[in-house]
This record gives C-alpha cells, sequence and structure tokens, in this order.
C-alpha cells in the first residue's frame, strides 16, 4: 500500500535528532528520502548507544525507510552532484547552524 507522500523526494541533510526524525516521519508516510552523509565518516549518531550487532540501534530507528549515499558538500564535485539531486527533489531537510549552507555556496 502506497503511504500519502508516495512519489515525494527528500534530500535529508540532518543529524542528531530533530531532522532526522522528521525525514524518518516523511519516510514512514511514503517519500522516498535520501540521507546524505560525510564520505568516511558518516553522520555521529552512527556511534550512539545502544549498539546492536555492531550497529547503532539509534541510528537505524531514525534513519528508516531511508536510502542513503555519501557526498562531500566541500568539494565541486559534491556540490554538483547535490544540485543535480536537487532539481529533481522536493523537499531537502537541513540542520546546520545558519549560514552553513550559503557558507558552502548551498544556500
Amino acid at each position: 500500500m502506497a503511504g500519502i507522500l508516495s512519489g515525494v523526494k527528500v534530500l535529508d541533510l540532518t543529524r542528531v535528532l530533530a531532522g532526522p526524525y522528521c525525514g524518518m516521519m516523511l519516510a514512514d508516510m511514503g517519500a522516498d528520502v535520501i540521507k546524505i552523509e560525510l564520505p568516511g565518516r558518516g553522520d555521529d549518531s552512527r556511534g550512539n548507544a545502544p549498539i546492536v550487532n555492531g550497529e547503532s540501534a539509534y541510528f537505524m530507528n531514525l534513519n528508516r525507510n531511508k536510502y542513503g549515499m555519501t557526498l562531500n558538500l566541500k568539494s565541486e564535485e559534491g556540490k554538483k552532484i547535490f544540485l543535480e539531486l536537487v532539481k529533481q527533489s522536493d523537499i531537502v531537510l537541513e540542520n546546520y547552524r545558519p549560514g552553513v549552507m550559503d557558507k558552502l555556496g548551498l544556500g
């Protein structure tokens, strides 16, 4: 059964709790949510307890039903890829400090 948000595309740059929770709810309602993480490191919450079978249950819960990819938004190639993804998306979620997206040239 398709969710109410079936067909909605979301880019999720969020971390910690509120942002990932928002993305989780959108994904649970059928949106296609792509979680974008830092290359080589991923989201900081991947290390949050409890750890089950070597993975953070905290991270798994808040990022369920999402697709995942890594992208370096500080590189020109990463910015180019991100902007192409934005063209295909309906929503961009981010919860950086004010001004970070502008500083990256992506505001």
